[in-house]
């Protein structure tokens, strides 16, 4: 998630530039690992789905950190530990029940989620590279209505998360290029 920024000093796209690399790397490994394992919920599988949820919510602390020390201010990123944090709580509990209910979570994690990426990245547009997360934060909220569906289908699986997973590191990809490219311009 992005940051509700107030004021936008030169070093903030600097370190969201390396946190949206370092979230695109950490994507593309989840993804590719939560992949192999999307048809089951073994002890990796569960591993997995819990760690997604904690490194988004390390992830804000960082953004919440860094805008601080450039005299900004966070209130969506707060918000998103928080919505992140009941994830990680609840998809440890859903995993006892099975596929069917870590998509209704995940589902509502990501609408959830993606609403407050949407909004935070609209009021972060003056930094730059904030369409992608404009982008990805809607993309997230009609994916995450797509999973609580998916929760009713017969023989549900994870596999769409992965794909859903890969693509938020895209835009994040994206978005730190676009960072670049602003800072590069400036």
């Amino acid at each position: 998630m992005d940051t509700l920024v107030t004021t936008a000093p030169s070093s903030v796209p600097a370190t969201l530039r390396k946190l949206y690399f370092l979230r695109f790397a950490f994507a593309a490994v989840w993804a590719a690992l939560l992949f192999a394992t999307a048809d089951t919920l073994g002890p990796l599988g569960v591993t997995l789905l819990v760690i997604y949820p904690l490194f988004d919510v390390a992830a804000a602390i960082v953004d919440v950190r860094s805008a601080k020390a450039n005299g900004g201010t966070a209130p969506a990123l707060y918000l998103n530990i928080a919505i992140s944090s009941l994830a990680v709580i609840g998809l440890a509990f859903a995993a006892t029940s099975g596929i069917p209910a870590v998509l209704r979570v995940w589902g509502a994690w990501a609408i959830a989620s993606g609403i407050v990426q949407l909004v935070a990245g609209a009021v972060r547009r003056q930094l730059g590279g904030q369409w992608p997360m404009i982008i990805s934060g809607g993309i997230s909220t009609v994916a995450g209505a797509s999973f609580y569906a998916q929760a009713g289908v017969e023989d549900a699986t994870l596999a769409n998360l992965a794909g859903y997973a890969f693509l938020g590191g895209v835009f994040f990809l994206i978005s730190a290029l676009r960072l670049n490219r602003t800072r590069s311009g400036a």
